[in-house]
């Protein structure tokens, strides 16, 4: 009897203490535990110069499928062909044979705002996701398309890096409008994670076109033109990660924005990410800035890390090579001539051929 009055006690216990579990894990109460599959950040507010624009910023546990089908599901009337990289390519500084030894090889030049820093600050680690090898522009009726190679690493990489694409449509050697994508990146095109910002009072070269103007207080791309989607023309900029080259971005833009004739440069950046603050070296002293060369006196880099720039290439015209910023030429040089001299004689004796200059032939000297 007290056996048996034992184990119901016990059946009776176990089943109270299932529904109670069962009450708290039911439909409509949440788990303490376990957050919700839609949360997602506050939105941060980006820096415009003149004014803040809210962005969703995607939570750690957000995945990238959802972003895509949204996308995909949208009201876009125009969306990027699948091209592949083209166009002359263009070479940046590769610092992965030196990333190893926390430096850069060279590359890094403050004074015109060309930065090879695809390290952590201070401690100078490598991050191949940032350093940017080569960069390439082709187009077809509709569009631009810029295809940036990384050295390596994840393009999702968890420092969030934002990458971009820099028009000078004046070629003055002032930025006039910036493509600038945030992640997540996928291999499908997407607006929604692309902003294009624009320079409205000429202040994204500080007071000169190249040279560090520090410290400068000027705002920037201090307007947003196109902002995830949202804007005059909603498909106005696209990114993606490229299908078939591994480590490499490609953007789209409508050529409406840059026009036939514009200068063009590309931004891998996870430190500062702020385009209000165009140009970096406007807004620090190089002793602030610091430097990723390690026989230069500001070794290492402080102030301005996490970043990787280039110079600029001509598209739609010919360069005089006087644009600030502007790459070196990758053409063949033409191949010297021998300066023109006095035709070897072939008249042997010499008087053999005096019947050719003069009008009655003289008989040979005795």
């Amino acid at each position: 009897m007290r056996r048996s009055f034992f184990i119901y006690s016990m059946l009776g216990g176990t089943l109270i203490l299932s529904l109670a579990c069962n009450l708290a894990t039911s439909p409509g109460t949440p788990d303490p535990a376990v957050p919700p599959s839609s949360t997602v950040n506050n939105p941060a507010p980006v820096s415009t110069g003149t004014s803040s624009v809210a962005v969703d910023q995607p939570a750690a546990t957000e995945t990238v499928q959802p972003l895509v089908a949204t996308v995909l599901a949208s009201n876009h009337t125009m969306t990027p062909v699948d091209i592949s990289s083209a166009g002359p390519m263009n070479y940046d500084v590769d610092s992965s044979s030196t990333g190893g030894e926390n430096r850069a090889p060279y590359g890094d030049s403050y004074n015109i705002n060309l930065f090879e820093r695809p390290f952590t600050q201070t401690a100078m680690t490598y991050l191949p996701a940032l350093d940017i090898v080569s960069f390439r522009l082709t187009q077809d009726a509709d569009w631009y398309y810029v295809s940036m190679a990384m050295s390596g690493g994840d393009m999702n990489d968890q420092i969030s890096i934002n990458y971009g694409v820099e028009l000078d449509t004046d070629h003055d050697g002032f930025g006039d409008f910036l493509v600038w994508a945030s992640p997540p990146y996928t291999t499908k095109w997407l607006a929604e994670t692309v902003q294009v910002y624009k320079d409205t009072n000429h202040d994204t070269g500080g007071a000169s076109a190249e040279k560090s103007d520090a410290v400068f207080s000027g705002d920037g791309y201090d307007s947003v033109i196109f902002d995830r989607g949202q804007g005059s023309d909603t498909d106005l900029a696209w990114v993606r990660l490229d299908p078939q080259v591994a480590s490499s971005v490609q953007f789209a833009f409508k050529r409406s924005l840059a026009g036939n004739a514009f200068m063009w440069g590309v931004w891998a950046d996870a430190g500062l990410r702020d385009p209000s603050k165009f140009n970096y070296n406007d807004r620090f002293t190089e002793t602030d800035a610091g430097s990723p060369i390690k026989n230069k006196p500001y070794y290492p880099i402080k102030a301005i890390y996490q970043v990787d720039n280039t110079c600029w290439a001509a598209q739609g015209f010919k360069p005089t090579g006087d644009e600030p910023h502007l790459c070196p030429s990758m053409e063949p040089q033409p191949t010297k001539q021998p300066k023109a001299g006095p035709t070897p004689s072939i008249c042997t004796p010499w008087w053999a051929c005096l019947h050719l200059v003069l009008p009655t032939p003289i008989p040979p000297p005795k």
